[in-house]
């Protein structure tokens, strides 16, 4: 490991320590994800943001760091420039690879916000514990099945292996780190969206529930045969999906049905 990807590594690993610490710290989620006020959207995605990197940079390590070593064997090969030269292009390649797939994740965010948790908060908050059973169950049951699909086949094959993802969309230059940070933060919502789903509309925005999905993110994206966690999780949702449409069991954050209560 050379010096760069050393600096690569402790950045990673220290930006989410830093994010899992303020996650700790951040506000109730459930209480800024009710309207469309201005103030509210800024404070939810700012507090998206740091959850996702504290959750995703872990997993990500191995897809940086092949960047980096990529970067730095072609441009050693190409450029017979200064060792400060080729030390500040591939930092700001990185940089840009990482940024763009932490800004799709941060949109992804917002279009949870908008288009499903306000809405839905504003449905739910006039159903009756039957219903909001069957609508969460629902909800874990697609989840569930979306673990058996082919799409999230594709998505995670591409995450637990960089380099078939770098094979197959590698782009030169800082229109290529772009280009390659967006794709690769696009395979990573194919493969995870579930998950996020599951903690928005469930009200699980919570640091235990962040880690217990984390690790699972992280498990499926490390072990070369990740798909079977994502299988073993899917069964899971489809039963928990079940028994929750049934009324057996309760899966939503316990503030959406006191909201219920308090308007019927």
């Amino acid at each position: 490991m050379n010096n760069l990807q050393k600096i690569i590594l402790v950045s990673l690993i220290t930006i989410s320590g830093v994010s899992w610490f303020l996650s700790i710290n951040q506000p109730e989620m459930m209480n800024i994800m009710i309207s469309y006020n201005p103030l509210l959207i800024v404070l939810f995605i700012v507090s998206w943001t740091v959850g996702m990197a504290a959750m995703m940079f872990p997993a990500i390590v191995p897809m940086v760091l092949l960047y980096s070593k990529l970067l730095t064997t072609k441009q050693s090969d190409s450029d017979s420039s200064t060792e400060t030269l080729q030390l500040k292009l591939p930092t700001f390649k990185v940089g840009l690879f990482v940024g763009m797939y932490l800004a799709i994740w941060s949109m992804t965010g917002l279009a949870l916000l908008l288009a499903w948790s306000i809405p839905i908060n504003s449905i739910v908050m006039f159903q009756d514990t039957k219903i909001l059973g069957i609508i969460f169950g629902s909800i874990l049951i697609v989840s569930g099945i979306y673990q058996f699909t082919t799409l999230k086949n594709t998505c995670i094959g591409y995450c637990e292996s960089p380099l078939t993802f770098f094979t197959r969309r590698w782009n030169n230059g800082i229109t290529g780190a772009i280009k390659m940070g967006v794709y690769h933060g696009l395979y990573c919502l194919g493969c995870c969206w579930p998950y996020f789903l599951i903690m928005v509309s469930l009200g699980w925005m919570n640091i235990a529930w962040m880690g217990v999905f984390a690790t699972i993110i992280f498990g499926e994206k490390i072990w070369p045969m990740g798909i079977w966690i994502a299988r073993c999780v899917g069964i899971v949702l489809i039963i928990s999906g079940i028994l929750s449409s049934m009324g057996l069991i309760v899966v939503y954050d316990s503030m959406i049905p006191m909201n219920t209560q308090s308007e019927g």
